[in-house]
């Protein structure tokens, strides 16, 4: 069974993520975009457990698993949208 320090690094780290998800959030809203909810779930889902296996594996400091949760979470993020296409366009012939 795994220990509560790990337990605990597992949580913390969900809360970085969940606090990079909601920071994603108020950042666009402070800009007047509108936020997708479905995608803000799944992303706030995603950074928690994104979050929390990155804090079990840095367990080794509190500070260092909420950190990992944070910054995993922006660094899936920028994939993300760096890999999917902004636009598709369909060319008849």
């Amino acid at each position: 069974m795994l220990s509560e320090e790990v337990l605990l690094a597992a949580l913390v780290g969900g809360i970085g993520g969940l606090a990079r998800a909601s920071y994603g959030a108020l950042k666009a809203l402070s800009r007047s975009e509108s936020i997708n909810l479905s995608y803000f779930l799944v992303t706030i889902f995603l950074s928690l457990l994104i979050g929390s296996l990155l804090g079990a594996v840095f367990s080794s400091d509190i500070r260092v698993s909420a950190l990992s949760g944070f910054v995993g979470t922006d660094i899936l993020e920028n994939i993300t949208k760096s890999a999917l296409p902004t636009k598709l366009t369909l060319s008849q012939k």
